[in-house]
């Protein structure tokens, strides 16, 4: 029995308990984390500043058109060659509340635009800021109600001034003064286009302030 006990206690061979390389070699679960977001910081980086320079090229665009606008409608006036001793046929944007009212304010959002520029330009250079691109954003969603009321106002103007009102007895007057509805026309669009362009920009720093 007792030759039998120390044979067994014989064969008993002791296995050595080893750590596996990986698990040494495995970083700890915030350290990975870590990495990972560091990896990506660089891809949002350009993410940012390639939203930064397509709001600059933007607001290039809206200064134009909005510039355009006022520019057109604030200088289109035409007169008839014939007139009477008692009346003149003349027609021009200040003898329309809707017309001056929309070069002021085709104007000021122009003005805006420009003195925007040093801001988009900060942005660009500094993805990841905040208060430059928190202040376009509002001022941005301000000039949208004030273009389109400027644009919607003027429209309906042109909109009379091509068909007339019947019911109202207004007559269309673009037969006679052409060139004069053909501007403030043209100016109407210029409008609408920077109030689309606004919104545009609205978008682009709303998405640049979410993937803060």
């Amino acid at each position: 029995m007792d030759s039998t006990h120390s044979t067994k206690e014989s064969t008993q061979i002791p296995i050595p308990m080893t750590e596996s390389k990986s698990a040494k070699t495995a970083p700890p679960p915030v350290v990975v984390a870590a990495t990972k977001k560091a990896a990506q910081r660089p891809l949002v980086t350009r993410w940012k500043r390639g939203l930064g320079i397509f709001d600059f090229i933007l607001r290039i665009c809206a200064i134009a058109a909005a510039l355009a606008a006022a520019t057109a409608m604030g200088t289109t006036n035409q007169q008839l060659p014939f007139f009477t001793q008692f009346f003149q046929f003349k027609a021009d944007y200040n003898d329309l509340p809707a017309f001056t009212f929309f070069v002021i304010a085709n104007a000021t959002a122009g003005a805006y635009l420009v003195l925007s520029l040093p801001f988009s330009i900060v942005c660009i250079v500094r993805p990841h800021i905040v208060g430059a691109r928190l202040m376009l954003i509002v001022f941005d969603t301000i000039a949208v109600p004030l273009i389109t009321a400027a644009a919607s106002a003027a429209a309906s103007i042109v909109y009379l001034a091509h068909n007339g009102n019947s019911n109202a007895n207004w007559a269309a007057i673009c037969q006679q003064f052409d060139d004069f509805c053909q501007r403030v026309s043209g100016a109407v669009v210029a409008s609408f286009i920077t109030a689309v362009i606004f919104m545009v920009l609205v978008v682009v720093s709303a998405v640049a302030l979410r993937r803060n």
